[in-house]
């Protein structure tokens, strides 16, 4: 069982360790990408020896934050996680199981973190990994460089979808408001995260579109893609991510789905829902979790077995009686 820590435990026990290992999740956002990268420049510039490990590559879109990756060099000593609720999620290439038998820190916003590691600073209402991780460096007494603030902007602004979600609080936009006076390029950074499309992920978006289907009285929206179609497309997987808020910004849809076949034909399965249904709730009853607005999970089978999973617990959480109360 884990044990909790605060910012100054979690600060001191990074500024006594060396020899550290990084572990993101894998196919890396920019939460988990922006934090394992800003917390290898943290620890650094103590002038200690770390690198960043993902199961999957680093998206080309996150290349600025500069990751330091790991090859072998160091026998790690202290193995940390960020943005990582359960070990499920590290992922199996690039030697990740290795290093995943035991992990000694987690930094984490998932309420439902699973405890794996030896010690956890979690918290559930901080929108993003980024947020407690610029409270931890800075208690480590680094300086936040204009590269670590790109780093942390980057984790903020990918899981508050830009600051447009529900998780997005006060001190959110207060830590964001630091990382812009401590450099933080915002207008760049926006403008790549945000504004830039690449031709094969509007590709993908065209195919997700043309699967368009409406569900539950059209309370629900259900869009996929299967391996073939993503093959097709060229599109980064990590792009495929931005794909998920098509189906809930519909008119009058409750909780939107997006189908990914995966190469071993499994389909993972995002979960977006409107305020008052818990996505989360949705996807923990088929082995997946996340947050309350945003959550996941993968199912085994065909597409057809993988709809009628999913939408039989969407129907569930909606018939809901506090549910139905909340609409």
């Amino acid at each position: 069982m884990t044990e909790q820590l605060n910012v100054q435990q979690m600060a001191e026990r990074l500024c006594a360790a060396d020899n550290i290992l990084i572990l993101c999740h894998k196919n890396p956002d920019g939460d988990t990408i922006g934090c394992g990268s800003a917390l290898c420049h943290a620890l650094k510039a103590l002038g200690k020896t770390a690198a960043v490990l993902c199961s999957d590559a680093v998206p080309s879109r996150y290349s600025f934050t500069a990751p330091v990756p790991f090859r072998g060099e160091f026998e790690p000593k202290t193995v940390v996680a960020v943005d990582v609720a359960s070990v499920q999620l590290f992922g199996e290439n690039n030697g990740m199981p290795q290093y995943t038998r035991h992990i000694d820190l987690c930094i984490d916003h998932h309420a439902g973190n699973s405890g794996y590691a030896d010690f956890t600073l979690l918290d559930g209402n901080a929108a993003a990994a980024a947020e407690l991780l610029y409270e931890v460096i800075s208690e480590m007494g680094v300086e936040i460089t204009p590269l670590i603030a790109n780093c942390l902007y980057t984790g903020l602004a990918t899981d508050t979808g830009c600051f447009r979600f529900s998780s997005t609080t006060a001190n959110t936009h207060l830590v964001a408001a630091k990382l812009i006076l401590a450099g933080a390029q915002v207008e760049e950074l926006n403008t790549l995260l945000f504004d830039t499309k690449p031709r094969e992920r509007m590709e993908a978006e065209r195919i997700a579109r043309n699967h368009l289907e409406y569900h539950l009285e059209g309370r629900c929206a259900l869009m996929y893609l299967t391996r073939d179609e993503i093959e097709q497309s060229g599109v980064d997987p990590a792009d495929l991510e931005e794909l998920t808020s098509l189906p809930i910004s519909i008119e009058g849809v409750k909780v939107g789905l997006l189908l990914r076949q995966q190469p071993g034909g499994s389909y993972r399965i995002s979960v977006r829902a409107a305020k008052g249904v818990d996505a989360c709730a949705i996807a923990r009853r088929l082995g997946g979790g996340g947050h309350t607005r945003a959550a996941g999970c993968e199912l085994l089978g065909n597409l057809d077995n993988a709809k009628s999973a999913i939408l039989a617990e969407v129907e569930a959480e909606l018939d809901r009686p506090e549910t139905q109360e909340e609409s």
